[in-house]
């Protein structure tokens, strides 16, 4: 995995997701993965369980959604600057 997205966490994707306005559905065609295979990765407790290249496909299908990673001393998310 890329270690840009090596220590996204379950909660950040959710939240990438909710800020991104798209559904479970929506972001799992984005990145063609299972729905079910995203449920588990934003359901993981700490850093994302889950094939790298799933992992690293559901952040680049958020990032394209205009979501950024912020991964300093306060992990989480914020949607792009115009």
């Amino acid at each position: 995995m890329s270690s840009k997205y090596q220590k996204i966490t379950g909660r950040q994707l959710a939240a990438g997701r909710a800020l991104a306005g798209v559904t479970q559905i929506e972001l799992a065609g984005r990145a063609v993965i299972s729905v079910p295979t995203l449920k588990r990765m934003e359901g993981s407790e700490g850093v994302v369980t889950g094939m790298p290249n799933n992992v690293a496909a559901v952040c680049r299908a958020l990032e394209a959604a205009g979501v950024e990673f912020t991964n300093g001393d306060q992990r989480g998310v914020r949607m792009k600057a115009k």
